[in-house]
């Protein structure tokens, strides 16, 4: 028997001609309405949405961009996409522009000047309102290519004397004074770094803050105890390593990031040593993983919604001022320190030496 064909039929996209005669209003108010222009009545803002809802209907953003010259897509530029900071950073901006109504555009530079080009390339294209640039020192290669687009920008940590430019400060220094003050309450003397490469300005800041903590509360500062590394997990490793190769050592280690900080604790496990019994360890973030390492890390919180918060404000002010400028340039984001099982008072000279000469037979069996 032959089978009969069937067509189902295809509804047709509704579009706000559509949406307008279902509202009973015209298309106007139905572009008005979506535009989120406080120049419609409530009563039928409600009877537009109430369409737009009913039909299913997704507004042509590239058509509302070129009627009202805003594309309402903020950029941010972060540093490195590995690092667990920056997905928590960009989770949070994301969640308090989508409920402003902005969309973002999110690249990750991952410290390739090339690639960091290419990025700023995109956004320029995609012509967005604006672009917080959370990079942390990588920036000035493309801050000339944003400022000769007219686009506005946040910075971290950053000052450029341009009207369409903000400045997110971020005070380490309260939470590096509360981490050698905890230190120090502790019992601890000698305390070492494991700072940020220096060619990033947050890196050189969170050093300098260490050493005024350090000079605030009365204790020495040891040069061959602050170690340059990377930010990264194996940056904690290498690092831990020169200091462990030192014939006098440090009893705590402040890390300038919780990457680094989790690398320490890795590398100390390998060495026998126990945290906290025979080294203490603080770190720099609290991203989330901090509170479920063994032990539980010791950190400098710096909040990623406040951040993200500061950072979208910025934006928000110079995107909807008519001439692009923020009623606001700078926005201040402060640090405190969450105290949890990496930390404890230094082991005594007999422990101490007991647990120097297990690490060091363990160095010479590997």
């Amino acid at each position: 028997m032959a089978r009969r064909e069937t067509r189902k039929t295809v509804a047709k996209t509704p579009d706000i001609r559509t949406v307008a005669a279902l509202a009973k209003v015209s298309i106007a108010t139905v572009s008005r309405t979506v535009n989120g222009s406080s120049a419609v009545s409530e009563r039928l803002q409600k009877r537009v949405w109430h369409a737009v809802h009913q039909l299913n209907y997704f507004p042509n953003t590239h058509a509302r961009t070129l009627v009202s010259g805003r594309s309402r897509l903020l950029g941010i530029l972060v540093e490195n996409i590995t690092n667990p900071f920056f997905p928590e950073l960009i989770k949070s901006f994301e969640e308090i522009a989508v409920a402003n109504g902005y969309e973002i555009l999110v690249s990750s530079t991952n410290g390739d000047p090339a690639v960091l080009t290419r990025c700023v390339r995109r956004m320029l294209e995609r012509k967005v309102d604006g672009v917080a640039v959370l990079t942390f020192g990588e920036e000035e290669p493309v801050l000339d290519q944003l400022m000769h687009n007219n686009i506005p920008m946040v910075l971290a940590e950053f000052q450029l004397d341009n009207p369409k430019s903000s400045t997110i400060l971020l005070d380490y220094s309260s939470g590096f004074r509360a981490a050698i003050d905890h230190l120090k309450a502790l019992g601890h003397t000698k305390i070492g770094l494991l700072a940020g490469p220096r060619s990033l300005h947050s890196a050189v800041t969170r050093e300098n803050d260490f050493r005024a903590a350090m000079e605030a509360a009365g204790l020495p500062i040891q040069k061959k105890w602050i170690v340059e590394c990377d930010h990264m997990l194996k940056g904690g490793v290498i690092g831990f390593g020169k200091l462990q190769a030192l014939q006098s050592r440090p009893t705590a280690i402040v890390c300038s990031n919780d990457m680094t900080a989790i690398g320490v604790l890795r590398a100390a496990y390998m060495q026998n040593l126990r945290v906290p019994q025979d080294l203490s360890v603080i770190g720099l973030d609290d991203i989330d993983f901090a509170e479920y390492t063994l032990p539980p890390l010791t950190t400098i919180r710096m909040s990623r919604v406040d951040l993200a918060c500061a950072a979208f404000e910025a934006l928000r002010q110079h995107a909807e001022s008519p001439a692009g400028l923020a009623k606001q340039r700078e926005f201040r984001v402060s640090t405190s320190l969450v105290v949890r099982g990496s930390t404890a008072p230094p082991a005594s000279e007999d422990d101490h030496h007991a647990s120097s000469l297990a690490a060091s037979e363990t160095a010479l069996r590997s």
